[in-house]
């Protein structure tokens, strides 16, 4: 089952990862200086997960491939791992937009 990384940084900000079901994290957040605002992201990406229009599909100076997961008012609030091809980035947005609506939030920030 997916869920929401809630985690706290070494500089005291909050950010989250959402990890498919076999562990393996497919989106990182932004550094939040609140929890609540961090919650805040997470229902956000949740929100914007399902919707194609909300991707922004990049290629890295490196040549490899990622995305960023907006929401509706543009601001990114999710980044991807690099991937090699442009494939496995789409899978990895599919991997988003299937498991980030549904996916229980774990907090180790406690």
């Amino acid at each position: 089952m997916s869920k929401f990384i809630l985690s706290k940084r070494t500089n005291g900000e909050f950010q989250f990862n959402l990890q498919a079901g076999n562990g393996q994290t497919i989106l990182t957040s932004e550094g939040y200086t609140t929890k609540a605002n961090a919650l805040n992201g997470i229902e956000s990406v949740k929100k914007n997960a399902p919707d194609d229009a909300h991707y922004d599909r990049k290629t890295a100076t490196n040549g490899k491939h990622y995305f960023n997961l907006k929401a509706t008012n543009g601001q990114v609030i999710g980044t991807s791992q690099m991937y090699e091809a442009s494939a496995g980035m789409e899978t990895g947005i599919e991997s988003v937009k299937k498991n980030a609506p549904d996916a229980t939030t774990d907090d180790q920030t406690a």
